[in-house]
């Protein structure tokens, strides 16, 4: 009985999205295993993800499977394994300093062999600007570029980069607008071959958290793809520190993934992905830059980060013969899961990508916005 009762809700949920179980469409749900129903109804997004893995469920087009999900608001429906997740992370601080490494041991840390096979050629680990161009090299040192310029780098200038990956940033930088770079990263991966990859630069990097951060102060910060690691309980602290570290006619860009309003992330993700990440909505992040910063530029071009992950899960998908020794058959599904469900959400404007231009005092007679 129990196992109609699931079959019959989950359909209907579905179909409410237009997904049809074992439907002719390219994002209709190929069913392998019956038990999909009772572990989808009961732990939502988790048992999805994990069905998937486990090879219950197959979609000839995973990206458009979840941009009608995602559309259809599917994955604001309750259920045991989001309402936990969701009240842990209100109980605890998920990303206290203590934590703050675990996501560089376990994502950032997965290997370079992987982000060389799925990334640019500079390593940009962050959404590209794919305004004027088709190719992903060109779209990623555009977005550095742009970066770049809103900050209005001069020669001579020092700039924080919190959160700096492998140093693609800071590469850009130093040689096309000569400035001298500081980079914070929880990866020790990221942090070697960076600093190969940068090799007699004015760069510096560093394995430490923002908090434990002591420096002078610096011309310019820039903060690309890190804000997602914060977290709620942490956004004070983080604008605070921020603050301190720039100098009173500084500028700090903050390149950041966003939702469109106060969620607690997802569990599948927090468990196979990115552990102890949330993503920011718009009143948090005003909320935390109150009486810090003035806001003086604030840009989404979320949509570009559908084409970016689309050409990651291509890059990584003609690399997996080489991969697979090393990764293995269910990392392919993780992984799989893990780039085109980002791309479906994206597209289906569930979540953005945003820059904010912020001063200290105000930018005497304005900020010029650059698109």
């Amino acid at each position: 009985m129990f196992n109609t009762v699931y079959k019959n809700k989950v359909q209907s949920i579905f179909e409410s999205a237009d997904i049809k179980i074992n439907g002719d469409r390219p994002w209709d749900i190929q069913l392998h295993n019956d038990h999909f129903y009772r572990r989808v109804f009961l732990a939502g997004s988790l048992g999805l993800g994990e069905s998937y893995v486990d090879g219950w469920w197959d979609v000839a087009e995973l990206d458009q499977f979840f941009d009608k999900l995602f559309r259809g608001k599917l994955h604001k429906q309750k259920n045991f394994a989001q309402g936990f997740h969701n009240f842990r992370i209100t109980i605890w601080n998920q990303q206290k300093g203590t934590r703050s490494f675990q996501v560089g041991k376990d994502h950032y840390d997965l290997g370079n062999d992987l982000y060389h096979s799925m990334l640019d050629t500079r390593l940009n680990y962050s959404c590209g600007y794919w305004k004027d161009t088709d190719n992903i090299d060109q779209a990623q040192v555009a977005k550095l570029d742009l970066i770049c310029r809103k900050l209005q780098l001069r020669p001579g200038m020092t700039v924080l980069d919190i959160g700096c990956g492998w140093g693609s940033f800071m590469k850009y930088a130093a040689e096309n607008y000569h400035v001298s770079c500081v980079g914070l990263t929880v990866s020790q991966e990221q942090k070697q071959l960076g600093e190969k990859l940068c090799q007699g630069l004015p760069i510096k990097f560093l394995l430490q958290d923002y908090r434990t951060f002591a420096w002078e102060q610096f011309d310019r910060i820039v903060s690309i793809g890190m804000f997602e690691h914060v977290g709620d309980k942490n956004y004070p602290i983080f604008m605070e520190k921020a603050n301190s570290f720039l100098k009173d006619d500084g500028l700090f860009l903050l390149h950041t993934t966003g939702g469109n309003n106060r969620e607690y992330g997802d569990p599948w993700f927090d468990q196979y992905i990115f552990p102890n990440t949330v993503l920011p909505s718009n009143a948090q992040i005003f909320q935390a830059v109150e009486n810090r910063f003035v806001v003086e530029d604030w840009h989404n071009f979320g949509p570009y980060y559908d084409r970016t992950f689309m050409q990651w899960f291509h890059n990584f998908n003609q690399d997996w013969e080489k991969l697979q020794p090393k990764y293995g058959d269910r990392f392919y599904r993780i992984w799989k899961f893990f780039l085109l469900s980002c791309a479906g959400s994206f597209r289906a404007r569930n979540i953005h990508i945003w820059q904010f231009v912020m001063s200290k005092n105000g930018v005497v007679g304005g900020y010029d916005s650059i698109r």
